[in-house]
């Protein structure tokens, strides 16, 4: 085989490899700089994490279906439900405080703590005696929980929802007694 041949391919290899890997990283540091909406980058990474707390990715199912797949809020897209419900739906003074609430999280370390921590720090929030805290808490849980109960992967695959129920035979033979 021919040398130069042979250094073009290891070397188109290795670069391209190299780019699989940092393509991630890349498109993270694009995504924070060119990020353009009601939250941050870092507010809606937040309410990601507030949502994987509630609804955590691999639960069991609901019900023992046989070929049902673990799901969580992430893999139903309850995040991006949360995001755009608290953006188009909720009032100016609903909003700021959950804003608030998101960056003393963010402050907090919030995204750096085990799923323990995380449990365990909402649970301050629930319990602390604030009222802006409890009602933000509030606000996270119950939403959380609406948004992921209502999404198709629950509704059809664990609760066996039928968006018609009863089914139309047409063409069927009249029994004559």
């Amino acid at each position: 085989m021919d040398r130069r041949k042979s250094l073009k391919i290891i070397g188109g290899s290795v670069a391209g490899i190299a780019g699989l890997v940092f393509a991630d990283w890349k498109w993270q540091i694009v995504d924070r700089l060119t990020h353009a909406g009601f939250f941050s980058f870092e507010e809606e990474q937040l309410i990601s994490a507030i949502a994987e707390t509630f609804i955590p990715e691999g639960l069991p199912p609901i019900l023992p279906i046989p070929d049902a797949q673990p799901i969580g809020a992430i893999s139903t897209g309850t995040d991006q439900f949360l995001i755009k419900l608290f953006e188009k739906c909720y009032e100016k003074e609903d909003q700021d405080l959950i804003k608030t609430q998101l960056k003393s999280l963010g402050k907090a370390g919030f995204l750096d703590l085990s799923q323990e921590e995380k449990e365990k720090s909402l649970l301050a929030l629930k319990d602390s005696g604030v009222e802006e805290e409890e009602k933000f808490y509030s606000l996270m849980r119950s939403n959380t929980i609406m948004g992921f109960t209502t999404v198709k992967e629950v509704m059809v695959n664990y609760r066996d929802y039928k968006v018609a129920p009863g089914y139309y035979h047409g063409c069927v033979d009249v029994p004559i007694s």
